[in-house]
């Protein structure tokens, strides 16, 4: 009988199924076919939503810690972070300012303050180090929320403080980070899969601003408020990564923190590499499976990994719609299903579809 090790190591199909959600559904489609393999479950993250599960599932002695934050419309929002046994915290934007806590979208008005809160609640338990993951942002404010919570001051012209959110950027006049909270011992690392710089057309509030709600003029506003931003703070808007979250990402560098590929990075924490260097198949997977998918994806970092090693790599995607170059086998919950709105109605049964399907291009076990 041929046995195998397969690690199953998917991001979430974002909007419809988390990573751990994905991973079981992944292990019990295998399993329906070939039970006597053995599956080692390791969901990752990009740096968005989710990034918080894989820490916990990854790292055994993980602990989540809750915390009470100011959402992205001002509402109280139940958020928490994960306390690493290294004593690094890792802390999720999506969870305290992202963008699902939104209904209606505020592409002007809604902030990372509750992010900023969040990263307050971890120096105060003292932690060693940060991780900070910034997908799934609600709001296009520079980080001025999140860096405001940290101590920072952003005001008009008359001394005020300006208003939250990218709208109230139009107003600012005056920056003061001498209040600021100084970074832990081990500093603080950005987890991002974005590399846009900040201002312009491949910036943050035109790629990602329609995306929040913003029409073509609000984009405008927006941008021309970052541009100011730009100008009082010493960090260079033109950095890979500044745009990322509505320009979180050069708020934090301006901090201090610095800024690695989400997926690499994350994977690095949880040792993934030392996970599939014991395999013989990986399965990895992602919403969507397109041309953005190399630019650092779970996806391919995931196939980087089998490569370096003797694993076959296996997608499972809900839509591919760029050649899934170097997979052994690619399956696409679509084409499954029949239709992209079929595999999004009950993504879960589809999913493990998939996982029984790559299991039949495995010779079975005699």
């Amino acid at each position: 009988m041929t046995r195998h090790t397969v690690v199953i190591a998917p991001d979430s199909f974002k909007g419809t199924a988390t990573a751990i959600e994905v991973t079981d559904a992944l292990a019990e489609g295998w399993a329906s076919v070939r039970p006597h393999d053995s599956i080692v479950r390791m969901p990752l993250a990009d740096g968005g939503e989710g990034t918080l599960d894989a820490f916990t599932i990854a790292v055994p002695g993980a602990i989540r810690v809750p915390v009470t934050a100011t959402g992205p419309d001002d509402r109280p929002v139940e958020a928490s972070w994960v306390l690493l046994p290294d004593n690094s915290a890792v802390i999720e934007l999506a969870e305290a300012s992202g963008i699902t806590l939104l209904d209606p979208l505020r592409p002007l008005d809604a902030h990372t303050v509750g992010f900023g809160q969040a990263i307050s609640a971890a120096l105060d338990a003292g932690v060693e180090r940060l991780y900070l993951a910034i997908g799934g942002s609600s709001s296009t404010d520079g980080g001025v929320g999140a860096l405001t919570a940290l101590g920072g001051r952003f005001l008009d012209g008359n001394g005020a403080p300006i208003a939250n959110g990218g709208r109230g950027l139009a107003a600012l006049a005056s920056v003061d980070l001498s209040g600021l909270r100084a970074l832990p011992p081990g500093g603080a690392h950005i987890l991002s899969d974005v590399t846009s710089p900040l201002l312009g057309v491949t910036g943050a509030s035109a790629v990602f601003g329609p995306q929040k709600g913003a029409t073509a003029a609000d984009v405008r506003v927006l941008d021309a408020g970052l541009a100011r931003l730009a100008e009082l703070l010493p960090t260079d808007p033109a950095t890979p990564g500044a745009g990322a979250a509505g320009g979180t990402g050069f708020g934090l560098l301006a901090w201090g923190a610095t800024i690695a590929a989400g997926a690499d990075a994350v994977g690095e924490v949880v040792h993934a590499a030392d996970a599939v260097a014991s395999a013989s198949i990986v399965i990895t997977g992602e919403g969507r499976f397109d041309g953005q998918s190399e630019a650092g994806k779970v996806p391919t970092y995931v196939r980087g990994l089998a490569a370096s090693g003797s694993a076959e790599s296996m997608l499972v995607a809900g839509a591919i719609t760029a050649e899934p170059v170097g997979f052994a086998a690619a399956v696409s919950l679509s084409d499954l299903a029949g239709s992209p709105a079929a595999a999004m109605g009950d993504t879960l049964r589809w999913v493990r579809e998939a996982g029984a399907t790559l299991a039949s291009t495995v010779d079975s076990p005699r």
